[in-house]
Parts: structure tokens; sequence; C-alpha cells
């Protein structure tokens, strides 16, 4: 275990950035150059080893990367509006502190969030006001692969997989010493943040060190809202109780020899926010994880093997005022092997193991679910053939899945949970393909059948949730969720110029969701039938149904000014048009009505412009008004264009570089809703999308 971190991490960058500058003295030439050629560094292509365990740099399944100065000028301090109107991805939105990613209309426990490619137990998808603990200050990268992942993560990944890497234990040399720093400030709601992440070594070892801190007041919003948090005016333009404190950090090391390495890290993250749901409830949240990963190349058929394992002890409590309310805890294990074998004529692919327990708890009076353990192995393969025209694909995955109820042993008097054990065995298999059809044009395809074990809550729940405003109940009985996707891809390619599309459809057997039973219930979960009764909470069950995804999601680049993008007018003044659209329909098949919480058609562009030192944007991301809503517990969502401009401007001190940024979010200060955001479902007007925002912020390299 590491320390709490409770250092200030803005402080620490500053201290880093006047150590630039007492070197920068000390120098005899000038301390500040303004070096267009130099000022950023080279670009490096990208790696999305989520997308292809092997590491080909061409992908089959449809995969975006962010990193760098990308990462940077989109980052939130959540990873779901991070990640949020990029091709075929939305976000949960719970107020500015907790959303998950929703990937193709799925979500929850069907999009994988990974951390270094590895398990990173929470509780946000068990409830969509949790946050996920983790922080874009001190991530390397974001690899989000879009379609069902279920052969390597399992059938929580039947809707994609978000991978968040950071570098913690290095895989690869560190030669010398390194790192960035960064430090921002926001209007939209006074936030202060700030980062650093330090990396240094030789052949023989690396070392890694980060810390950030995140302080935030409520956002600011184009509407007075109703308030009654003590020391609040009663109306105000802000989302009410929608501050956040967020800290943590890590420290991380590895060793490298002949024929291979071995590294450790342990992290910490800390987070007191509140829930906008509740003026008075706020959540204080830490997670602490310790990861140990290698891998060994002894030759001969095995080419590599490799491991990695991490233990996580996540635990949050809801305070009601200053008094503690229910208690959430998870605490996990997760063990990943891989063995990759030499090429076999043609064939070159890998088989592995995964096993994950986890150890669930909720205690209090709004805990809808029962102490439980859930226990999973599995076994999976993965081979691709190279052919003269591209590239096949195809795996499968056979696991064992235990889900155990412990009751509620803090209180036997509580009996509405269920007891017992269930035993589920999902199969997936899939294949897919990559067609080079031209230098310029490439088709891709995949196909995946894929099933999904229930999850405890879907099984286990009985009691009230506040988020969702509702009373929950699982089935015990249900059976596993199973699925067939199809998905058919092309990609164009011409120096600067680009284009891609993908198509597709899932179809499942047994989807499973809420569905309201049209009764109402008490506090203890009595039946009211009086209709004039207050403090009620409307019943809703977990059932299967037949369910149907279809969507289009379409990017690219066009270049309107300078180089041509194969290496001639190098030195001229750029401007590209970045597009992007989507759209995903869901339908109940049982019903024949829409799935709730579906994002509409969006479209989006920006212009990018840069010259030299010197890069600007300027873009809009439109959503469409959202009709297709159940008739029953949803509500229609009106169109909405929200615009953002940003201009960068990147300089040297010695050997470090500076970036200097400013970006502006919802120019306009336009008043929208987010229609898959579940607030917009129960208490529509307390949590709108934030308003105008302007953040300015310095991130220097060295």
């Amino acid at each position: 275990m590491i320390p709490n971190f409770r250092r200030n991490a803005i402080g620490a960058a500053v201290l880093s950035l006047a150590s630039f500058a007492a070197m920068a003295q000390a120098q005899p030439q000038p301390a500040l150059q303004a070096q267009p050629a130099e000022a950023a560094p080279p670009a490096l292509p990208e790696i999305a080893v989520t997308g292809n365990p092997l590491g080909a740099s061409e992908l089959i399944a449809p995969t975006t990367t962010l990193s760098g100065d990308r990462l940077l000028m989109r980052s939130e301090s959540t990873l779901g509006q991070t990640l949020d109107n990029l091709p075929g991805v939305s976000s949960s939105y719970f107020g500015p502190n907790a959303s998950r990613p929703i990937i193709r209309g799925l979500d929850g426990d069907r999009i994988r969030i990974l951390q270094n490619g590895g398990g990173a137990p929470d509780a946000s998808s068990l409830s969509y006001d949790h946050a996920v603990p983790m922080d874009a200050l001190v991530t390397e990268r974001v690899e989000v692969l879009r379609g069902p992942s279920a052969l390597q993560y399992g059938g929580s990944a039947v809707g994609g997989v978000v991978n968040v890497i950071d570098n913690r234990i290095p895989s690869e040399p560190i030669n010398g010493f390194g790192g960035r720093a960064d430090l921002g400030f926001s209007t939209g709601n006074k936030e202060k943040n700030g980062g650093v992440v330090l990396e240094g070594g030789n052949d023989r070892f690396a070392l890694h060190v980060d810390a950030f801190n995140r302080d935030s007041k409520d956002v600011s919003v184009p509407i007075d809202l109703e308030c009654s948090k003590p020391g609040r005016p009663w109306l105000a333009r802000k989302i009410c109780n929608s501050a956040n404190e967020a800290h943590g950090g890590a420290v991380g090391g590895t060793l490298f020899f002949d024929q291979g390495w071995i590294g450790a890290s342990a992290s910490t993250y800390r987070s007191t926010y509140g829930t906008v749901a509740e003026d008075d409830v706020t959540i204080g949240m830490k997670s602490d994880r310790q990861a140990i990963e290698g891998e060994w190349r002894p030759g001969g058929f095995i080419s590599s093997i490799h491991a990695k394992a991490s233990h996580t002890n996540y635990r949050h409590t809801e305070y009601e005022g200053g008094e503690a309310g229910t208690t959430f805890s998870n605490l996990s294990n997760d063990l990943r092997i891989e063995a990759r074998h030499q090429k076999i004529g043609n064939f070159e692919g890998l088989v592995g193991f995964s096993s994950e327990s986890n150890r669930f708890a909720a205690d209090g009076a709004e805990a809808f679910a029962p102490h439980s353990r859930t226990r999973s192995n599995a076994l999976f393969l993965y081979e691709e053939l190279g052919t003269s025209w591209g590239r096949l694909s195809f795996g499968a995955r056979t696991e064992k899945v235990r889900v155990r109820s412990l009751g509620y042993p803090d209180d036997p008097s509580v009996t509405r949970f269920a007891i017992g054990e269930r035993t589920f065995n999902p199969h997936s298999a899939a294949v897919g393909a990559l067609v080079n059809l031209a230098p310029q044009w490439q088709l891709t395809s995949n196909l995946a059948y894929t099933e999904r074990a229930p999850k405890d809550y879907e099984l286990l729940a009985n009691g009230p949730h506040v988020a969702t405003a509702a009373w929950e109940v699982g089935n015990p009985n249900l059976d596993k969720e199973k699925s067939v996707g199809f998905d058919l891809g092309a990609q164009w390619k011409s120096g600067a110029n680009t284009a891609r599309v993908n198509a597709y459809v899932t179809r499942f057997r047994n989807y499973i969701g809420l569905t309201a039973s049209g009764r109402t219930l008490d506090e203890e979960g009595q039946v009211v039938t009086d209709p004039e009764a207050t403090d009620t909470l409307a019943e809703y069950l977990y059932s299967g149904v037949r369910a149907r995804f279809t969507g289009i999601e379409a990017s690219g680049n066009l270049r309107l000014l300078g180089t041509d993008g194969f290496g001639r007018l190098a030195d001229a003044a750029t401007l590209d048009l970045e597009w992007r659209g989507d759209v995903v329909r869901a339908k109940n098949l049982d019903t024949g009505e829409p799935l709730p919480r579906i994002a509409p058609f969006r479209a989006g562009a920006t212009l990018a412009y840069g010259n030299g030192p010197w890069s600007a944007r300027l873009g809009f991301d439109y959503n469409a008004a959202q009709r297709h809503v159940p008739s029953v517990g949803a509500r229609e969502t009106d169109a909405y264009t929200l615009w953002n401009a940003s201009i960068a401007y990147r300089m040297k001190v010695q050997r470090a570089n500076l970036t200097w940024y400013a970006r502006i979010d919802n120019i306009t200060n336009k008043l929208a809703y987010s229609p898959t955001s579940i607030l917009t479902t129960t208490v529509y007007p307390n949590a709108p999308l934030p308003g105008r925002s302007l953040k300015v912020g310095l991130r220097v390299t060295f």
C-alpha cells in the first residue's frame, strides 16, 4: 500500500516548473526560445494493443486511440465525458462527477473498463451515480474498442472495451529521466487541477511515479435550478451538489532481463463528490490497487508468456448531510496469462487463461443488493491467418461463472434477499476478416456470438435505488444473455485525407434489463395502492427480452490547405476539416418499443488549423431530437448543438516542451439535456449539461 497522496499535486507541478526555470537561468543561452520546427515532438505511430492481442497495426475490429495532445484537449473529470462524441461512443452522464462510456447503445456491464489491459473493478456499473476511479491527468493513452470483445475479456465486453493505459508498470526500458506536468483551471466549475508523471531508468530497470489533484465547485448551467443544500441560494445557475475533490497517485517499477521483464505497481484514488440527484448526499470514494505484470520469452515454439495479476480494494460511503449512510465495497482479484506461439505456416496466435473473483457488499438503508461473491475462470484462443490479400482472425472462449448470495449478514432480520448459488457456463466465438482492396482501400468484417452470465445484482437485487428512482428486483432464475453481432467496415486513406464507416447489427436473446411492473412500493417494499401516497418508488424487475441494436458510425479528415500528407509543403500552414457522425436504433422485439437511453442521430465537424508552434480548432457537435423512447418511464429530448473552440502554442525551455492552451466549451451557453442520462428520465430539470466554460492550462514534457 502506498500513501494517500494528500499533498496537493498542483504544488508538485509548480515545483517542477520552478526547477525548469532554474535550469534555464543556469545556462548561458537564452532561457526561452520559440522554435516552431522543434516545439512539437515528432508524432509516434498509434499502438492499439486492445484491438489486437498480437500487436498488428492494421486492426480488424473498429478501434479509436486517444493520446498526447488529442487526449489533453478532450480530457474531462470523468471517463465517460472524455470519450463522449467519439464515433459510436456516448456517456451515461450522471452530472459532472459520474459517467461511464456507452458504446453503440450498450452500457453498464456490457462495456468492460480495463486498466493497462487488466481488471480494475469498482461499483460504477452497479449504479449511474458511482464514478470510475481513473483520471486523465495521469493517463498516457485510452483505447476504445467498439463491438464484441468477449473472446479476450468475457461476456461483459459484448458492447466493447475501454482500456486506460498509464504505464505504471513500464514494459519497455526508459533510458534517462523524463516526464510531464499539467496545470489547469476552468471557469465553469472553478476547477483547479494538476498532475505530475515522472519516469526514469536504464536498460535494466525503470521507475514510474505519478500524482494528481482536482478541486471543483458546483457546475454552471444556463438556467436557474432549485437547491436545498445548506449554504446555497434556493435558486442559482448551478447544478446543485455537483462539487468534487479528487486526488491520488502511484509508484511502479520494472526489472528487465535478457529474456523478458517483471514489474509491479501500487496506486490509490480518493474522491469526495456530490450526487446531483439528492441535494444533501455526497460520496466518499477510495480505491487501492496493487498489480504485478511480466513477460518471459523462452524461445522455441512458445515465443512469449505474458502474465498480469492485480488486487483492488474499492469502497465508497454515501453521506447524508454529515452522517454516513449506505456503504458499498468490492474486493477483487484478477489474473490473466497469455502464451503466444511461433508462426505455423501463415498462422500466428495465442492461448490464454483468465480468472477473476469479486466480493461485493452493500450495507445501509439503501442497500438494494445483498453481499455476494462472484468467481469466473476462462480459457480462450485467438488465431490469425495472413494471406496475400489481408488477414483472417478467429477465436473462441469458454467460461465458468459462479454467483453466490451471502444475504445480509450484518442484520439477520433483513430477509428480502435470496440466498443461494448459481453457476453459468458462457461460451463465445468470433471470426473476422481484413481485405486490402487497393493501396488506399480496406474492408473489414466481424461476426461474433457472445454469451454473458447475469451479474449479481441482476439476479439478487431487492431494494430502493435512488439513482434510478426505482425499487429494483432481481430474478434468481435468469438465464444467460446471448447475442449475435455483425460488423462491416470500410476505410479509405490518401495522404492526410481519410474516411471510415462501419455498419453493425447485434441481436440479443434474453437481453437483461429493468422493466416496470406497474406497482408502487413504500420504503419497506410493501405495495402501495393509495394514489396520494408520498415517498414511494415504482417497482422495476430485471427480466430478459429479445432486442436488436443497429447503427452506422463514420468519421474522416479532409485536408483543405497546406501539405498533402506526403511530405511536400511541410512548412506551410495546414487547415483540416474533421467530420464525424453516428446513429443507433435499439428495439425491444417483444414489445416493439424502443429501448431507453439511446443516443439519437449525431453529427459533428471541426476545423483544425496548424502553423508552426500555433494550432487552433473550432467545431460543433449536433444531437438530434430523440423521439424513439419507451412509452412508459422515459422522456423525449430536444435537439441541440454545442460549439467549442481551442487554441494552443508550443515552445521550448531548454530540454522541456511547453504547451500553453485555452479551450472554451458550449460557446453559446446552450441549455441541453443528455438523452442517454437516467437523470433526463427521472429528474429532468435538475441536471442539464454544463454551460459555457473556459479552460486554460499548461503542459510541460521533458
